[in-house]
């Protein structure tokens, strides 16, 4: 079984640290322009900071959901690596919004196309296991016959 989910649990982890990454920018910047809790605004600088974190934050529950459904369903291999796009998408997008606010735009789109695939494969891989599970039909076998 582990064998099946080693790469996915790797992606999580790099995810995992990635949020932390982006938190603790949150936190040396809260230090850097004297804003303390709960206060969210300030300079532009720590704004985009802070949205950018908690924009990386609202997202990560899909993607890691897209990313185990695919995994699972649908090829680990896959998954990961398109795990590991979002990811360099979602890095670039803080980094972009740290630096201005136009520089987030192309990291924003380019991790959104890889969720909406990550979707699609999630998709197509629990609609083959629903049709060969419970009507009988292996899709994969009919198109390689």
């Amino acid at each position: 079984m582990l064998d099946q989910i080693h790469w996915l649990a790797v992606v999580t982890v790099l995810g995992v640290l990635e949020q932390a990454y982006f938190f603790l920018q949150v936190i040396y910047a809260r230090r850097l322009f004297g804003i303390s809790p709960p206060k969210i605004s300030g300079p532009p600088e720590f704004e985009r900071i802070f949205r950018a974190q908690v924009n990386s934050s609202e997202y990560f529950p899909i993607f890691l959901a897209l990313l185990w459904q695919a995994g699972l369903f649908f090829h680990q291999g896959l998954a990961a690596a398109l795990g590991l796009l979002y990811l360099c998408a979602r890095y670039c997008y803080f980094m972009g919004y740290k630096a201005s606010s136009s520089e987030r735009l192309a990291p924003i789109y380019f991790s959104a196309g890889v969720l909406w695939i990550l979707i699609a494969v999630s998709a197509l891989g629990i609609l083959h296991f629903f049709l060969c599970h419970y009507v009988g039909l292996n899709i994969l076998q009919l198109l390689t016959a």
